[in-house]
């Protein structure tokens, strides 16, 4: 019986070239499918975040515009979160403690400036901080401005205490009393004041020639969802392009091996 030819029983360079081809085609698709999952998955995300910070915008909108509301009760304080209260227009009735007045640093427009932000006894025992509004750098010492005096009714929006500053900020400095963010907790804690409200109010603009001047608010929120969201699903085409563009050279040159 004759033996084998040993060259006959190997594969033949276009069957090994076929294999490897399939093998990348293999490869590449998986690839591509992969791309456009992720990619697709990405683009779908920030659709929804483009949908919940719509309706945090409209949400907000309509706060800042509804007429103003007791603001909460200490029974209330363990429950307000910054998705569900913060910007809510309330008012409270009470008396200011000019004397434990803290001035917090801000930049402006117009240079240095500082928030004004004044604890306010309530009848009921409670304490809420108030800031009272913005003032330039000259007219931070207390005693160049005229302190509001007896009873007051303070209408405003409740903002949720800052536990960070603005970027590059510096860290609050209770000791020295030197203030960059309003860190309601430290504030309270450093005046020794009890039984003290988590959050602050944004006192409404009252006389706008009066200082400090309040009124100013800014409701801005960054949306740049839909951009995003353009951006991977271009990404998915472009995947899809890549990949119909090598399925079809490899299919153009099949015939060829």
């Amino acid at each position: 019986m004759a033996a084998a030819d040993p060259l006959s029983a190997a594969p033949s360079p276009a069957r090994r070239g076929g294999g490897r081809r399939w093998a990348l085609i293999v490869l590449i698709t998986c690839l591509a499918l992969a791309g456009i999952a992720g990619f697709g998955a990405l683009g779908l995300w920030q659709i929804q975040r483009l949908h919940w910070k719509l309706a945090l915008i409209e949400r907000v909108d309509a706060r800042v515009h509804a007429a103003p509301v007791a603001a909460p009760a200490p029974g209330q304080w363990p429950d307000i979160t910054a998705e569900g209260d913060e910007y809510r227009r309330i008012s409270l009735t009470g008396h200011f403690l000019n004397a434990e007045e803290v001035q917090i640093y801000t930049p402006s427009d117009q240079g240095p400036a500082y928030w004004v932000l004044t604890p306010f006894a309530r009848d009921d025992g409670t304490v809420v901080m108030v800031n009272r509004g913005q003032v330039p750098e000259a007219l931070k010492d207390p005693a160049t401005r005229t302190p509001p005096e007896g009873e007051q009714t303070v209408t405003g929006l409740l903002r949720i205490s800052e536990a960070k500053g603005w970027l590059f900020s510096r860290a609050n400095d209770p000791a020295a009393g030197q203030w960059y963010r309003r860190d309601i907790a430290s504030i309270t804690a450093a005046k020794g004041l009890t039984n003290a409200a988590p959050y602050f109010v944004d006192q409404d603009l009252g006389d706008p020639q009066a200082w400090p001047r309040g009124g100013q608010t800014v409701i801005s929120f960054r949306n740049s969802h839909l951009s995003y969201a353009l951006t991977w699903f271009a990404l998915v085409a472009l995947c899809l392009v890549a990949w119909g563009l090598f399925l079809r050279h490899e299919w153009a040159r099949q015939p060829q091996d």
